[in-house]
């Protein structure tokens, strides 16, 4: 579980991330439509001590992870929004987290309001936890 400082880069491309059945990352997206390859999610920008850090998870860094998840949840505006490329396929975050070994993915193709976002997320995990159904049906 990071937050706060320790959510970091560093943390989310280590790679005791893969040992995780769910990966939630509640974050901002950058999304570049025209030139999918540079959109990422955004993290801690500093350190517990102040220090600055390289706070984007780009594309190609996702692409470089081995993940074992069922699940990645991407709290985050817009980030199930890609690009169908010519010779590679549809460029998204979504995507490069399939590659890299997560079963699903839920994210967002529209900016989402935080607090409709936590009630969304709260009552999305306690019918995960508490119904053992799928997350397309807790979705529903």
């Amino acid at each position: 579980n990071y937050s706060g400082f320790s959510a970091n880069r560093e943390q989310i491309l280590n790679a005791t991330v893969s040992d995780y059945k769910i990966i939630h990352l509640a974050t901002h997206g950058l999304i570049n439509e025209e030139r999918p390859e540079l959109s990422g999610i955004v993290l801690s920008r500093f350190s517990e001590n102040r220090q600055k850090l390289d706070e984007f998870v780009r594309l190609q860094d996702i692409y470089t992870m081995v993940l074992n998840a069922d699940l990645v949840v991407l709290s985050a505006c817009e980030t199930g929004i890609g690009k169908q490329v010519r010779g590679e396929g549809l460029m998204s975050l979504n995507n490069a987290f399939l590659q890299v070994g997560a079963k699903s993915v839920v994210s967002s193709l529209w900016k989402v309001e935080d607090n409709a976002t936590l009630e969304l997320m709260k009552n999305f995990y306690a019918l995960l936890a508490d119904e053992k159904i799928t997350p397309s049906k807790a979705l529903q």
